[in-house]
């Protein structure tokens, strides 16, 4: 562990804190019952999360304006919807699908884990996802987050160095006494690169049964472990 103590915990939040695939697959195989329909929505799920990286990388190329995360998930839908015949979706039921991404269900370690976390450190998320998406997030699923931090804030996405900076100067902190918490060792090797601490969280099923990525981590981080309650209980020590 860094000597450096830590101030403030930043969270990765899709895919780290939240189950973002098995939360569409739920509302999914709902829609597929109360609409008649015979979606595969595992491959739904990924086929959107799939969207989600060329969406950002037009924003931070410059390709074009600022625009929040909502908006990219919503015309990725547009796309979906012809992709997997969802086309007696109505407007406002489009919208309310797009809004997944605002209820989106805990692992079961995340909440348990952060509140003690929270006890001793800053906790925040330094997501990509927008201000109004990460408050509604934890309103659904109780995440007891101190200050929404992320790339809205920043006006910049991950792996952006802006957008992580930016966390640490809200917070009036050195990245040093910044610890940047994910499930992805290419957002830990942007943090680290800033001089962030780091923290590996394996989610081995985020992508499902079949994931081949982000199994283990990639480099020596400052810490790992298989949950945020067991991270909680690895930097309780320090």
């Amino acid at each position: 562990m860094n000597a450096v103590p830590i101030k403030a915990l930043f969270f990765d939040v899709f895919g780290t804190v939240v189950d973002w695939r098995n939360t569409i697959i739920k509302e999914g195989e709902i829609l597929n019952r109360s609409h008649d329909l015979d979606v595969d929505w595992a491959r739904f799920a990924d086929r959107w999360r799939g969207m989600y990286q060329p969406a950002m990388e037009q924003v931070r190329n410059g390709t074009r304006p600022w625009t929040v995360l909502d908006t990219l998930h919503r015309e990725s839908l547009e796309t979906l919807i012809d992709e997997f015949g969802l086309q007696g979706l109505d407007s406002r039921e489009r919208d309310e699908l797009n809004r997944v991404w605002h209820r989106l269900d805990p692992w079961p370690d995340s909440v348990a884990g952060l509140a003690a976390l929270k006890r001793r450190f800053i906790v925040a998320p330094l997501s990509n996802g927008n201000v109004s998406l990460l408050v509604n997030m934890a309103k659904y699923a109780g995440l007891p987050w101190d200050v929404i931090l992320g790339a809205e804030v920043a006006g910049h996405y991950k792996p952006q160095p802006e957008a992580y900076l930016a966390a640490a100067r809200l917070l009036d902190l050195p990245p040093a006494q910044c610890m940047m918490v994910a499930a992805h060792n290419d957002d830990l090797e942007a943090a680290s690169g800033l001089g962030f601490q780091t923290a590996f969280v394996a989610r081995p099923l985020e992508h499902g049964p079949n994931q081949q990525t982000d199994l283990a981590p990639t480099s020596e981080w400052n810490a790992c472990a298989n949950g945020i309650d067991e991270l909680a209980g690895l930097l309780g020590g320090q």
